[in-house]
């Protein structure tokens, strides 16, 4: 498994959107993304800050993703 990026929470919703996720509603600093087939996740909306690397594995693991999958979207 490779190692996961170190990415921005701006990047991260970036990504979300661009594979069919939308944001269902914000609480302070936490945006839920909702996808059409029922997925969600919430993260931590701090645009300048990166997001931590446990908590990135546990929106990959809501998005029923691999890491791999991930970071081929992150990429493209």
């Amino acid at each position: 498994m490779p190692k996961l990026p170190v990415i921005k929470a701006k990047e991260l919703l970036k990504v979300l959107k661009k594979i069919g996720f939308v944001e269902s509603h914000q609480s302070g600093s936490h945006i839920t993304m909702k996808h059409p087939d029922g997925r969600r996740t919430t993260i931590p909306y701090h645009p300048s800050q990166e997001i931590r690397r446990g908590t990135l594995k546990s929106i990959i693991d809501d998005l029923n993703m691999t890491v791999d999958n991930f970071i081929i979207e992150i990429k493209k």
